[in-house]
């Protein structure tokens, strides 16, 4: 769960909410308003609520800090304007957007980029070492087409072989007396997802656009919308400083686990980032974890 509102002092709350955009004076409604609150948050994610901590579109969307995402998201307003604005802001390719680390589907803005690609990124000289199989015959795939929907990008790498042959012994367990039925094997046929997964959380590729009809999202390399900024090299320690810079300054105060749960690092990466900011003047350490900007003090 996202901290308890006794752990964040009220003028904190207030505080974030006008650095978030959580008021009704702020909302997004268009895709120039959801850029330019990236760019101000500095990161984000997309359809999170109330419950999770950290800057979001959607609560951005409905304006109010206390949002909780509907259980039918499709018949909500706010929701489906939030995913129309997801995907505007593909098409548009101004913002960073893919899914990351330990599944944390965000927005980034350009100028932190090269920040979160320090501490996910894999460069071409480790792509043997760090990456699957599969991840490796998607990427080679893209490198030479560029761009391709998903059903074509599945065949061309040739995983979706894998799925067929997952069907094929369902068809022959079922043929076989004394099998109580069909039962999916799962070992295969999420093969090319995972791996695609794998891809954009080492920030090599991205969603750059999606088709409604039939649905399928169109996959691209990551530099060729952000080449300088996925080109430049910095260290880890520089990385997780500027990140934890850009978070403390929305949130003015971070509690415990706060940092690390939103973007998705080791506490001990999250307590390292902050602690520099405290080596440097920019915040003061409360209590073990807990960090309040100095210029909100």
């Amino acid at each position: 769960m996202a901290p308890t509102s006794a752990a964040i002092p009220p003028d904190i709350e207030d505080y974030r909410d006008v650095r978030w955009w959580r008021e009704a004076s702020r909302q997004v409604a268009t895709p120039l308003d959801a850029e330019r609150f990236v760019e101000h948050v500095g990161f984000a994610a997309c359809l999170t609520d109330a419950r999770r901590p950290g800057p979001s579109l959607f609560v951005a969307v409905c304006g109010r800090r206390d949002a909780v995402m509907p259980r039918h998201p499709q018949k909500d307003h706010e929701a489906s304007l939030t995913w129309h604005l997801k995907d505007a802001l593909l098409r548009r390719g101004k913002v960073y957007y893919a899914k990351l680390g330990r599944g944390k589907t965000m927005f980034i803005a350009p100028r932190l980029v090269p920040c979160f690609h320090a501490i996910w990124g894999v460069r071409r000289a480790d792509e043997a070492r760090r990456l699957s199989a599969p991840a490796r015959k998607i990427l080679a795939v893209l490198r030479h087409e560029w761009e391709m929907g998903t059903a074509d990008l599945r065949a061309e790498s040739g995983l979706c072989e894998q799925v067929e042959r997952a069907t094929e012994r369902e068809r022959n367990a079922v043929s076989q007396p004394g099998r109580r039925g069909p039962r999916r094997s799962m070992k295969d046929a999420p093969t090319f997802s995972r791996a695609l997964d794998e891809l954009q959380a080492a920030m090599l590729v991205i969603p750059a656009d999606v088709v409604d009809q039939p649905f399928t999202y169109i996959w691209t390399l990551g530099v060729g919308r952000f080449p300088d900024e996925l080109r430049r090299r910095m260290s880890r320690d520089a990385a997780l400083k500027e990140i934890a810079r850009c978070f403390l300054t929305g949130a003015g105060l971070t509690v415990p686990g706060e940092l690390a749960r939103v973007i998705g690092i080791s506490r001990h990466d999250a307590g390292r980032g902050n602690r520099a900011l405290v080596a440097e003047g920019f915040a003061t350490m409360l209590s073990p974890g807990k960090y309040r900007l100095k210029a909100s003090t």
